[in-house]
């Protein structure tokens, strides 16, 4: 979807199905009208979210500084992150059900 799909909040049949195709889902006659709708649902939300003044809200912080700040009042810290050997291909490889000696083989799961 477009900006222009946000600003106006008018989502048309033909997006949907676009959306849909994209997605690889079949959507039934009656389930487009309904897509459509919720879909200019979303948009219309997001557009009065945009429409918020946070010129004095600050920024969230990250996940890993809220972990490592609850971290540390739990008396915990945690691991650091520094860089480790990889497992061996050779035996991940000699696990897998199905390989062909550098890749997984699985089986096709998306048909177009």
């Amino acid at each position: 979807m477009t900006d222009r799909h946000l600003e106006s909040g008018t989502v048309t049949l033909d997006d949907v199905r676009h959306v849909a195709a994209l997605a690889n889902l079949q959507l039934s006659a009656e389930e487009e009208p309904r897509m459509q709708r919720d879909l200019n649902a979303i948009l219309s939300h997001v557009a009065g979210l945009n429409s918020v003044d946070t010129a004095g809200v600050p920024a969230m912080a990250q996940v890993g500084e809220l972990l490592q700040q609850e971290a540390a009042l739990a008396g915990a810290t945690l691991r650091a992150d520094a860089p480790r050997p990889s497992v061996d291909r050779a035996a991940v490889m000699h696990e897998a059900p199905e390989t062909d000696g550098r890749f997984f083989k699985v089986p096709k799961v998306i048909e177009r």
